[in-house]
């Protein structure tokens, strides 16, 4: 029997058509033959350069996997995410990835998020009989994903600190309410929208689950160091920790939640993660080069796989800017915004950013740069730090599996970007006015 469209098929479909029909009124059928190609151009020069984040973290990953790391995560976090992903087997590997990568996004570790975010796509997919078809878990998983729990918006705080902001941490509070909102509301509308998820392989109690180091490759075979291997660790431990008293101590004047901290932080976060997992491992007996290369070597293969998916996205969005079809629809929108308080340039940004990250990202930049402490400024970095780039997300996260048939998952995601939109306009109005 064949299937119905799923609703981002015809978005797409319509995106491109629209599009067309615009710019023959415009008369930038240049700019959007232009922009195709670019686009097109531009979605293979990242899939590439995703290539290596993509097999570091892939690499870090089986090596926590490996040694037992996210097995106990998930065991930590199991009352929580059981009730969220009950089709899920609660220690099975697709959880410890989904909490991870969660983690990984709350701390704005987008490089580190979307690796762990694709490892868990892959878990999950191994549960799904009907492949090609999203289960309910995978909706649940990327609407909570695109409603972006983020608590420390640090790429916002920096471009705001650069521009001259009398306050660039303002926005940290409003932009962690807003996306407690949206997320919830992508909890919400997963849940409403899901009807009975009869896709899994097997029941949950009967499904197989690889609770132990034992189930992974050979290449896994735990061999724990002995005494000086141990004590080698402890003092590059010792070490890491002196040197982090030294920074401190060089640091001028008293400590303060200031961007310059912010960013700090994120510089020391990556490379203490990074050593942290593989010390973790090497503690554990795991054969860390072994298996680091292990799962690098996935990398190559997934990135190939999304790439077909990223240049149809990117394709669309770049020609429906180009054809002016987006100023077109923030014109005739803008009587209606504005009654919620949205003034009319915040709307061009609510419009572009689950369409295009580094396009909302350049906006909302222009935005602060002109005016860093104006209301508009506030609103649409708040807007930049509590919501997410929806339709890339969808693309890369289904096309790392293959998966067609998207279900509910684009209604729930735009329903918490909505949610994400309208909170930020309301907790601003309340925070800034």
């Amino acid at each position: 029997m064949p299937t119905k469209p799923s609703a981002i098929n015809i978005i797409w479909f319509a995106m491109i058509l629209i599009a067309v029909v615009t710019a023959s009124h415009t008369g930038t059928m240049a700019a959007v033959t232009k922009a195709s190609f670019d686009s097109a151009k531009d979605a293979v020069t990242l899939a590439i350069g995703l290539i290596g984040p993509m097999a570091l973290w892939l690499g870090l990953m089986k090596i926590a996997e490996a040694g037992g790391l996210l097995l106990s995560v998930a065991r930590a976090l199991r009352p929580l995410m059981v009730r969220l992903f009950p089709d899920v087997p609660a220690e099975h590997p697709a959880m410890a990835a989904m909490i991870m990568n969660m983690a990984a996004n709350m701390l704005g570790l987008g490089n580190a998020a979307t690796p762990m975010g694709i490892k868990a796509m892959a878990e999950l997919e191994r549960l799904s009989a009907e492949k090609g078809t999203a289960t309910n878990a995978m909706c649940l998983f990327l609407a909570i994903n695109t409603s972006s729990v983020t608590i420390l918006p640090l790429g916002v705080i920096t471009v705001r600190a650069a521009a001259g902001a009398s306050a660039p941490a303002s926005i940290l509070v409003p932009s962690l309410l807003a996306t407690i909102l949206s997320t919830t509301v992508a909890i919400v509308a997963s849940k409403l929208l899901a009807g009975p998820d009869l896709r899994l392989t097997t029941p949950v109690a009967d499904q197989p689950i690889e609770t132990t180091p034992a189930a992974l490759p050979a290449t896994c075979d735990l061999n724990p160091p002995g005494r000086a291997g141990k004590l080698f660790v402890l003092v590059l431990a010792v070490a890491f920790g002196l040197g982090i008293v030294s920074q401190l101590a060089k640091a001028p004047g008293p400590l303060t939640l200031s961007p310059r901290a912010f960013d700090a932080v994120t510089t020391w976060l990556i490379p203490a993660l990074i050593g942290g997992l593989l010390c973790y491992g090497y503690w554990r007996g795991v054969k860390v080069y072994e298996v680091m290369t292990e799962g690098a070597k996935e990398g190559w293969t997934i990135t190939v796989k999304i790439i077909p998916f990223m240049v149809a996205i990117f394709v669309a969005i770049g020609m429906w800017r180009a054809s002016g079809a987006m100023e077109i629809m923030v014109k005739n929108l803008s009587p209606l915004t504005e009654l919620i308080g949205m003034p009319a340039e915040a709307l061009t940004m609510a419009l572009l950013r689950p369409l295009s990250g580094s396009g909302a990202f350049g906006l909302m930049s222009e935005i602060v740069t002109q005016s860093p402490d104006s209301f508009l400024s506030a609103l649409v970095s708040t807007m930049q730090g509590s919501t997410e780039t929806t339709f890339y997300v969808l693309a890369v996260y289904f096309g790392s599996v293959g998966i067609t048939r998207t279900r509910h998952a684009l209604p729930a995601a735009l329903c918490a970007d909505v949610a994400g939109l309208l909170s930020s306009v309301l907790i601003c109005h309340l925070w800034f006015d």
